[in-house]
């Protein structure tokens, strides 16, 4: 992870905010945004401490070596594509029909959501993570490697180099990374899903995944 200093978060929200104030304990600088303006986050950037910043989405898109994109999954039009480039992009959206308006690709199951984030970020390298953790509990319940019965995170995507990368990652965040597949697979941990929710070392994550129906 040398290469890998600043993480940039486009979402600054529950799951933003807990991966941001992860990443500064490891060790990385951070830069956190919004759609409301980084004016918006002084109070989460006071929290956060001296390596965090506030930047728009395009400056925390431009600044960040490894990006999270932790928005509604209806703004995702709105995520700036040539900043992110040839980057490793973490996508921590769940697809709500209440909240996202109905998407007759994902109701028909002839996509995935982070599919739909790879297809607007065609030059990036998407990888689903963090999809299935609430906010507090990722906070919190990370633990050193090796721990007995550590909490694994799924990770999906297209490119090997960017999973390994993310998973390499969790592991520096407190948790087991267990790769489930290609985006295309990634339905396996959406909402609704054995492993979405629950508590799960890598084993247990692990049947949960293969348990798992479309």
């Amino acid at each position: 992870m040398d290469d890998i200093r600043t993480i940039g978060t486009i979402g600054a929200g529950h799951i933003g905010g807990a991966v941001a104030k992860l990443a500064v304990a490891a060790g990385y600088d951070v830069v956190v945004s919004n759609s409301r303006g980084p004016e918006t986050l002084a109070g989460l950037v006071a929290d956060l401490g001296p390596r965090a910043s506030a930047d728009t989405g395009a400056g925390a898109a431009t600044r960040g070596d490894l990006v999270v994109v932790t928005i509604p999954l209806h703004a995702i039009d709105d995520v700036p594509v040539e900043p992110l480039a040839g980057k490793v992009v973490v996508d921590t959206n769940n697809y709500y029909s209440a909240r996202d308006g109905h998407i007759a690709e994902l109701d028909e199951h002839r996509a995935t959501s982070s599919g739909l984030l790879q297809r607007h970020l065609p030059s990036a390298h998407v990888v689903k993570a963090f999809n299935h953790i609430g906010s507090t509990e990722l906070e919190s319940h990370g633990t050193p490697t090796g721990t007995p019965g550590r909490r694994a995170l799924a990770v999906f995507g297209d490119d090997p180099g960017a999973v390994e990368t993310v998973s390499r990652w969790l592991d520096e965040l407190g948790y087991d990374a267990v790769q489930g597949g290609t985006l295309s697979e990634s339905w396996r941990i959406e909402p609704g899903t054995p492993g979405y929710g629950p508590r799960l070392d890598a084993d247990g994550l692990r049947r949960a995944l293969a348990e798992a129906s479309r």
